[in-house]
């Protein structure tokens, strides 16, 4: 009896033992992943405030050297990043709820069983994700809707993404009892009442991956503004740092195409790539931990598919 109960002691104590080394290792790998990920973000934002001629010497490993806020200076000093934030927060937050609305408003009729032909409309609807008219087309409808160089062709045309109404209809079948919406409707609930009361009250962890799915596509969007907008005054964040990184490489070079005071300027350059980067990355970074704790659920429940 004594030998038995040694012997699984012992098996007990390998078990332990095993798990330990696996979390350790587990742990040891996440570790790295995020020394790789992070390295780079921090590089960029300590090169953002550092001397360039020290980074571009190598002295930079870390932390800033030469501490400076030139690349800064030079950036707000042009009046229309101050606009591009601007525009780009309307066009993220209008764009979102708008985003968010559409695709629950579409996901979660086809998530319903009762739902005539709903396997043909997804499957319609899927289609879309490999076939589409092309730019030109889209350009056409764009223009014959009179949304050029307007505000509501950075919103309109990307109102749905395919991937995130799949994700979000997976998410409301897979999640939300079907008896549940059946004893609702026994009750005497309607449809619409039923959405607002007890589908999206169980719904916060995907409407959270979809606000952030969206918000940072809206956040970056540049391709749309390159293509639709033609007045500085409506032009997104992304797109008028572009303007200032052309600027700030081709004033450099006089009329006659010789340098003149060349190496500060383009050092300085540089600086602006890192400070660039900086700006247009701090607000997504910031909405994140907002929304993380919902993150990691809404995804691995709404990315099973049938």
């Amino acid at each position: 009896m004594v030998n038995q109960q040694t012997i699984v002691t012992r098996r007990r104590s390998a078990s332990v033992a095993g798990e330990r080394v696996f979390d350790f290792i587990v742990y040891a790998i996440a570790g790295l992943i995020m020394l790789i990920v992070l390295y780079p973000l921090l590089f960029v934002l300590s090169a953002s405030f550092s001397d360039p001629v020290r980074v571009m010497n190598g002295d930079l490993w870390l932390l800033p050297v030469g501490f400076t806020l030139d690349a800064y200076k030079e950036i707000f000093r042009y009046d229309a990043v101050w606009t591009g934030y601007r525009n780009t927060l309307l066009y993220t937050g209008v764009g979102t709820i708008i985003n968010v609305t559409m695709t629950t408003l579409a996901a979660y009729p086809l998530s319903r069983r009762d739902l005539p032909g709903r396997r043909i409309l997804m499957f319609l609807i899927t289609f879309t994700m490999f076939f589409n008219g092309g730019m030109i087309p889209t350009y056409l409808v764009v223009k014959n809707l009179h949304l050029v160089d307007t505000m509501w062709a950075m919103i309109v045309p990307t109102a749905i993404a395919t991937y995130n109404l799949i994700v979000m209809r997976t998410y409301f079948q897979n999640s939300i009892p079907w008896e549940l919406q059946e004893a609702s409707m026994i009750d005497g609930c309607t449809n619409t009442r039923l959405l607002l009361h007890i589908i999206l009250p169980l719904s916060k962890p995907i409407i959270a991956v979809m606000v952030l799915f969206y918000a940072v596509n809206q956040w970056n969007a540049f391709f749309n503004a390159l293509i639709y907008l033609r007045d500085d005054a409506l032009y997104p964040l992304q797109l008028v740092l572009r303007e200032i990184l052309i600027v700030s490489q081709s004033s450099y070079l006089d009329s006659s195409g010789s340098t003149f005071g060349m190496t500060e300027k383009l050092l300085l350059a540089e600086s602006i790539k890192y400070g660039l980067i900086i700006i247009a990355s701090i607000p997504v970074i910031m909405m994140y931990p907002f929304v993380q704790k919902h993150f990691v659920k809404g995804v691995m429940i709404g990315s099973i598919k049938e």
